[in-house]
Formats: structure tokens, sequence, C-alpha cells
């Protein structure tokens, strides 16, 4: 899966933040609000750029859990399985997903591109268990079947815009 990095977008993403130490998360959000994760590719050059060692750029991005170096799909699912969500059966849920989409605890994304699932320890809908979000949004009450819907609606969205038709 070799990608090519256009250092263009790179650019001008730092053109946004000062050029310093202090806007290193900001920028790394940024890069990865972009492309979905942190290429390794764009360590050595936003070192340079903001005057900082790669080492602690990298170390940065690896410290705090929302980075990714990974890339990621289209669509992230997150599966809670927090105590309110596992009792109510978030296992099922998230086994159904994998299944569907020939994922596993090891392998998270599609080859495509277009599906990861993860599962997090909560997501602060406890109330709305068991629940799952996809980019964010925030999906309660699910049960496998559910999950199955929303992965035909997500898939036809995928072909929509592989066609070149608006929804």
């Amino acid at each position: 899966m070799a990608n090519t990095i256009d250092f263009k977008v790179i650019d001008e993403i730092l053109s946004r933040r000062p050029r310093d130490e202090r806007s290193t998360i900001a920028i790394l959000q940024d890069i990865q609000e972009v492309f979905h994760y942190l290429p390794r590719e764009v360590f050595p050059y936003v070192a340079s750029a903001i005057g900082v060692g790669e080492a602690r750029l990298y170390g940065v991005a690896t410290f705090y859990e929302n980075f990714s170096l990974e890339p990621k799909g289209k669509y992230v699912i997150r599966c809670c399985d927090g105590t309110a969500c596992h009792v109510r059966n978030s296992l099922p849920i998230l086994n159904r997903l994998r299944e569907t989409l020939g994922l596993s605890e090891e392998k998270k994304t599609t080859d495509d591109l277009n599906f990861t699932v993860e599962t997090v320890s909560c997501l602060g809908a406890c109330g709305l268990a068991p629940v799952m979000t996809v980019n964010g949004k925030v999906y309660p009450a699910m049960t496998p079947e559910k999950a199955d819907e929303l992965l035909s609606e997500l898939k036809s969205e995928i072909e929509k815009e592989g066609s070149g038709h608006d929804a």
C-alpha cells in the first residue's frame, strides 16, 4: 500500500499554525484529519518545518491514543465494550462487524480502506448501551442486525460516491 504524500497539503496545514513546538499537537491533528492517520513520511518534513527533533514529534504521536500511525478507513467504527455495553451484549455486535468486513482483533482495517473497526473502553454514552460510533456519530441500542443495516447503508454511500452520483 504505497501512498504518495502530497507535501503541498502538509505545507498548507503548516501555513495555518505557528512554526514552533507549541503547534505540534494541532499540526498532527490537522494532518490526521486529512489522511485519517499520520503517515511516517511526514515526520522528517514536519519536524524540520517546526524546528523539533523527529524523535520528539514521533514521541508525541505515539503518546496520545487518538493519533494513529496505521492507515484507517473512510469510516472508523468504534464499538464500546465498557461495562454497561458489555453486559448489554456488545461483543456479538463487534463480532458481526468483524465477520462481515473480514476483520479481526489484529486486522482492524479493510484492504480497500473503507472501514476500520476498533473497540473502546467507554464512549461516555452508557445510558444508550450497547453503543457504537461511526466517525464520531453515536448509534445507540445497537444489535448485530442493526449493525448489518448500518454497514449496508455505509456501503451504499461508498458505491454512490464511486459512481459519481450525489445523494
